[in-house]
């Protein structure tokens, strides 16, 4: 099972656990209907998009709300680390959630107990707070933006406000802002690094760069790097190795951008639409439609 855990923002939002499912332009779980525009939601629209490619897979979310209070957070927080041990979960995406080192330390505590240990990938706040509680090591995959990576190559930083603008202003430099993530231990196993260029890591080493296709118009849309953190839970749910999956994740995000021709006043939910037809022709023949 795919467990993907994160946000809405809006504070009324209830500790909701269920199974998501795509319904035009909003997902609706335990009858809740939730726009899928950003953050966690987007995420999982991605997911489901893929889902129709992919085949049926069990994908179960763990949202509440949260509008930067950390009050919905804390109480997801405690959910988890009282109930993970008893799950059984194969891949557990963790998204925004306020971060918070006690309580992520917790959450990582409950992991261990589970009878098999889940293929655990981090993005948005919740890889702040693996990077803040020095337990970045622990995870198979981040997925930062360059400015989310250049908190993780500050090994000062305790809090991504505080990244010094030495690093902050290596945006042409990401290579080496990778290699001083993994240099300082701040790197997850694998780094899905999403920007003009994605770049795929492995230990380290930069194993992929994708550049094309490039739709400009998708570089101002919000959301589209949490389709792409989407399709990589997706692909590696559905047995896919983790630097097969961020290529194929990388290709596919890129080439629904392209389909959905977007423009400024396009919503992520055009490129999610896309997802299926893009994930198909990648699948058919990677590289082809490149």
């Amino acid at each position: 099972m795919l467990l993907i855990v994160g946000t809405v923002p809006d504070e009324t939002f209830p500790l909701t656990l269920g199974t998501p499912v795509l319904d035009g332009a909003d997902m609706i779980i335990n009858d809740i209907r939730v726009p899928v525009n950003r953050g966690t939601p987007a995420l999982v629209g991605a997911v489901l998009a893929a889902c129709q490619v992919l085949g049926t897979m069990p994908v179960e979310t763990a949202l509440i709300g949260d509008i930067g209070t950390g009050k919905g957070s804390r109480k997801l927080y405690e959910y988890l680390s009282r109930e993970l041990p008893g799950m059984a979960v194969s891949t557990l995406a963790f998204h925004y959630l306020q971060p918070d080192v006690d309580w992520h330390n917790k959450v990582l505590f409950a992991v261990e107990e589970m009878e098999k240990r889940p293929v655990l990938i981090a993005d948005a706040g919740f890889m702040y707070a693996a990077k803040m509680s020095g337990q970045a090591q622990d995870y198979d995959l981040f997925t930062p933006d360059v400015g989310e990576l250049s908190f993780l190559a500050d090994e000062t930083a305790p809090h991504p406000f505080y990244t010094r603008g030495f690093i902050l202003h290596q945006d042409n430099q990401v290579p080496d802002l990778i290699a001083r993530a993994y240099e300082h231990k701040n790197g997850a196993r694998h780094l899905l690094v999403k920007g003009s260029v994605d770049y795929v890591v492995a230990g380290g080493e930069i194993k992929e760069q994708i550049s094309k296709p490039a739709a400009e118009a998708m570089e101002a849309m919000g959301g589209t790097g949490d389709t792409l953190t989407g399709l990589a839970c997706a692909l590696v749910e559905s047995g896919k190795s983790i630097p097969e999956a961020c290529l194929i994740a990388a290709r596919v995000n890129r080439m629904a951008g392209v389909y959905a021709g977007p423009t400024p006043a396009s919503q992520v939910m055009d490129i999610i639409l896309q997802i299926p037809k893009a994930l198909a022709g990648v699948l058919e023949g990677p590289g082809k439609q490149l």
